[in-house]
């Protein structure tokens, strides 16, 4: 028996020594197996989809200024933060213009960002065209569109078409190019859009960073001053390679009719400011809206911004123009009809006025904007009743017992409904107003039955953003 347990013992022991070589060998394969697999699944994982109207409906746009948005000033420095701003609900990511900047007639030690010497290069403090590639795709990683600043208005004087093609220009009496007349912009030289083969060219450059860098479409700067015909004929050759968002630096009702999906609401934003600084009153705001209803075709999409670039560096933070108000505004520019812009720093709550032509570091810094933007943005991208793309949800005025002072409006689509009242003006309220029902108050999250008639209470500045329950 003993000689017989050791032979088996022997036979055991040969067959586990087999298993053991034959495991190993077939981990191996397996691990092959697995690593195949996944590449299968990556290589099979949904792609990408191109943008469209559905994406459009319940988007944050947020504007990116690469230079102060970090001390390295960096493609990489900012895509390291590109899923921070998925967590505020960001779905179109508009990069200022990331071109090499002139350095002829140039402005401040860095110049303006708009006086470009060359549209399909990126500016080498930034970093290389590879990290701006890893820059689009972590956005598309991370369901975030890119468009890029394009300014087709004028160029810096560095550019090489002023030494190959001065007949690309506007020229003065003498024969002399000349910058934009009616403007103090110095440091750029005017394009001449009688020229038909600069066309073909501007509209060449715009296609190469579709076709080679997959960028989603374009923010257009001061696309007013750039004629409509132009635009028409170039989006619809854009539109031929892939679907693409345009924006109109411009609040022109024609701009929307073919070319571009959004413009400015800078008449909103006038009035935004005027209330918050109690030059005006709700029933300018009433007036807007029926304006915007009036002049813009239904499917027409307005941007809604308490700052941007412009109005930062030069009329004043949000503290200095809507003081305490601008809470409440950040709110209505989210819950009104429309798209919400964040701009650079207005996350962290950012209190000082961006130098435009040097280095101006934002400190990132979250407080209580951040996280009122992540609840907001998280409602935008929810509840249909909030959509302000072309197929927007309504938009109904609530009657209270004091219309100049009171805003109430309720949006609904889809069986979905969010009302906001706010108290527009420095002052305690007490009111009615004209609507009913079961609500939770998105932000505190209290439970609330309104009933037509009933008095209600709101400190200056305060605001609800209603649910139906």
């Amino acid at each position: 028996m003993y000689v017989n347990f050791l032979e088996k013992k022997k036979i055991m022991l040969s067959f586990i020594a087999m298993g053991i070589l034959f495991s190993c060998g077939k981990t191996k394969e397996e691990n092959a197996v697995a690593e195949g697999e996944t590449q299968i699944k990556e290589e099979v994982k949904e792609e990408f989809q191109p943008i469209s109207d559905t994406i459009i409906e319940n988007a944050v746009i947020y504007e990116a200024n690469i230079r102060q948005y970090s001390e390295e000033g960096t493609f990489n420095a900012f895509t390291k933060d590109i899923p921070v701003l998925k967590e505020l609900g960001v779905k179109v990511l508009w990069l200022m213009p990331i071109y090499p900047i002139s350095t002829t007639k140039s402005k401040g030690s860095l110049g303006s960002y708009y006086a470009i010497s060359d549209y399909t290069k990126v500016n080498p403090e930034f970093g290389t065209i590879e990290d701006f590639r890893t820059l689009v795709k972590t956005a598309h990683d991370n369901d975030i569109y890119v468009i890029l600043d394009w300014v087709a208005n004028h160029t810096g004087w560095d550019h090489i078409w002023l030494k190959e093609h001065p007949e690309y220009y506007t020229k003065d009496a003498t024969g002399n190019i000349t910058h934009t007349v009616d403007t103090d912009w110095t440091d750029v030289a005017d394009l001449n859009y009688n020229n038909q083969e600069m066309r073909e060219q501007m509209k060449n450059d715009m296609i190469y960073w579709l076709k080679e860098e997959g960028v989603d479409g374009f923010r257009c700067d001061v696309a007013g001053m750039v004629p409509v015909d132009f635009w028409n004929t170039a989006v619809t050759e854009l539109k031929k390679i892939k679907p693409v968002f345009m924006l109109a630096e411009g609040w022109e009702p024609e701009l929307l009719e073919n070319a571009f999906d959004m413009g400015y609401g800078w008449d909103t934003h006038h009035k935004m400011n005027d209330i918050a600084q109690g030059k005006s009153d709700v029933t300018e705001w009433d007036k807007r809206m029926m304006q915007i209803d009036t002049m813009y075709a239904k499917d027409d999409i307005l941007m809604n911004f308490t700052s941007n670039h412009d109005e930062n560096s030069w009329n004043g933070t949000v503290k200095e123009r809507m003081g305490d108000a601008a809470e409440v505004f950040a709110a209505l520019s989210y819950v009104a009809p429309g798209m919400p812009l964040i701009y650079s720093g207005q996350e962290y709550d950012m209190d000082k006025r961006l130098l435009f032509f040097e280095k101006d570091t934002i400190i990132k810094k979250k407080d209580k904007f951040f996280a009122l933007y992540k609840k907001l943005g998280n409602l935008k991208n929810i509840n249909p009743a909030l959509h302000g793309g072309k197929n927007a949800a309504s938009y109904i005025r609530i009657k209270t017992s004091d219309d100049k002072k009171i805003l109430a409006f309720a949006r609904e689509k889809d069986n979905h409904k969010v009302v906001f009242v706010a108290n527009m003006t420095k002052e305690p309220i007490k009111f009615t107003a004209e609507y009913e029902g079961k609500f939770t108050e998105y932000l505190s999250r209290e439970k609330y039955e309104r009933k037509r008639g009933r008095k209600y209470y709101l400190d200056p500045w305060r605001y609800q953003i209603l649910i139906q329950d």
